[in-house]
């Protein structure tokens, strides 16, 4: 049986200040042909490693709208979206259990028809990868399972 805690206030993992968890934030797998875009995170508790662009939804902002503000934050491109993919989950606590971060995710995907990326805001770099390209990157958990199911539910589209 999988244990359940209660809600819980914690340091943010990018503050000093309190948030109760969890928070709600949105993704995309953005792609221009078979190459897909990745961030590399430039602060927070995963800096250095790579992953789909996004970030927290706010007050009152729909999830597809939240992705779509996120990578034009980000990386200063303008997508489209699909569709929504799926709801990814990051939970991480400390040796006795205290949640020190959640995350409910809402990963869409879409494309980016022009323009290249420029890193803004809250990520050190961002680019296009072929998908054979994926092993080189460190990329956050979840995230090549969820860039190689949207590029096929993508490509069924058309």
């Amino acid at each position: 049986m999988e244990q359940t805690t209660r809600a819980q206030t914690a340091p943010a993992p990018d503050g000093p200040e309190l948030v109760a968890w969890p928070r709600a934030a949105a993704s995309a797998a953005i792609f221009r042909g078979s190459r897909v875009l990745i961030a590399e995170r430039g602060n927070g508790p995963m800096r250095g490693s790579w992953s789909l662009p996004g970030g927290k939804i706010e007050p009152g902002e729909k999830a597809a709208a939240a992705a779509v503000r996120e990578i034009k934050e980000e990386t200063n491109l303008d997508v489209e979206l699909a569709g929504l993919l799926d709801l990814h989950e990051i939970i991480r606590a400390d040796a006795t259990g205290v949640v020190k971060f959640h995350y409910i995710i809402a990963v869409h995907f879409g494309t980016s028809l022009s323009g290249e990326p420029r890193a803004a805001t809250d990520i050190s770099d961002a680019r296009f990868v072929a998908l054979s390209e994926l092993a080189h990157y460190r990329l956050t958990d979840g995230a090549v399972g969820y860039i190689h199911e949207a590029h096929r539910r993508l490509v069924s589209r058309t």
